[in-house]
């Protein structure tokens, strides 16, 4: 074999993004990114996806939802185990709800997340603060930590298993201030982000690889009435160098790419998914 014949020989390459047989966990999967994720990962062949958020009806509809998609794999099951991710021992039954039916997870997609908008003198320490970092920072370090044992199972360096944290493009440059001011939620991003990196160094070495996503604006729930007050989805989509703002397809697609084999040398890392928003808005002007 010639060396340009070696060199174009790629392992099972048409395959390299398939999750087929994979078991995944989505917090904060009942609604926006972490539905759309959850979709996602059962559309690229996950055999199992765990549906987690504070309220159960939410979650019940959600994997209603997911179990009407057509083109799962056969067998393909999405279920609901409600909790509060905020809280651990909340975070440590989610896990005993989850090995009923799993010995494994492949893939712990730890997004549930708060965020609280308000001026810099009116933000009160339980809701402004508490309420966002126990579950945007706390929340996740600690589902990590309690869902560790079962990503380890069988995770391997051939075929590790995936931690992916939803960090923010808000804890990468400035967030928002003035009325709609989010300091805790710009922290905490900037703070779980940081966790991560960390993290991808402590359980690297028990095959479990972790990375963070940073969005920029997606049309969600929570994101509603800030991009409201920002011009709305048009003028903020207009804003971007790619002309638009997040679509369901890019989180889904990034969590599908963070979990497959085409990751497989990514570690510690993050993937900004915002048009190309936070490098143009620090762009030098000609003088």
């Amino acid at each position: 074999m010639s060396s340009a014949e070696s060199d174009v020989q790629l392992q099972d390459f048409a395959n390299i993004f398939s999750l087929k047989g994979k078991v995944a966990v989505v917090s904060g999967g009942s609604r926006g990114l972490g539905l759309h994720a959850a979709s996602g990962l059962l559309q690229a062949g996950c055999s199992k996806v765990f549906i987690t958020s504070r309220k159960a009806k939410a979650c019940e509809e959600a994997v209603a939802a997911l179990n009407a998609l057509p083109n799962k794999e056969p067998g393909a099951k999405a279920y609901s185990v409600p909790a509060d991710s905020s809280k651990v021992p909340e975070i440590e039954r989610l896990v005993k709800e989850v090995e009923k039916h799993t010995d494994h997870v492949d893939i712990l997609f730890a997004n549930a997340g708060a965020t609280w908008g308000s001026e810099f003198d009116k933000t009160d320490e339980k809701n402004g603060w508490d309420r966002v970092m126990d579950l945007n920072v706390k929340g996740v370090f600690f589902t990590i930590q309690k869902f560790a044992p079962l990503l380890a199972k069988k995770s391997s360096v051939a075929d590790p298993s995936r931690v992916i944290v939803t960090g923010s493009v808000a804890g990468i440059g400035v967030g928002s201030i003035g009325e709609v001011g989010a300091y805790s939620y710009a922290a905490s991003k900037a703070a779980v982000l940081h966790l991560a990196r960390n993290l991808a160094i402590e359980l690297g070495p028990r095959h479990i690889l972790v990375n963070g996503i940073a969005p920029g604006f997606f049309m969600s729930k929570m994101a509603a009435v800030l991009m409201e007050k920002g011009g709305g989805e048009e003028a903020l989509g207009k804003a971007n160098p790619n002309g638009r703002v997040g679509k369901p397809e890019d989180i889904a697609a990034a969590v599908v790419f963070l979990s497959s084999r085409a990751s497989g040398h990514v570690n510690g890392d993050t993937i900004i998914l915002d048009g190309g928003k936070l490098l143009g808005s620090n762009r030098l002007e000609k003088l």
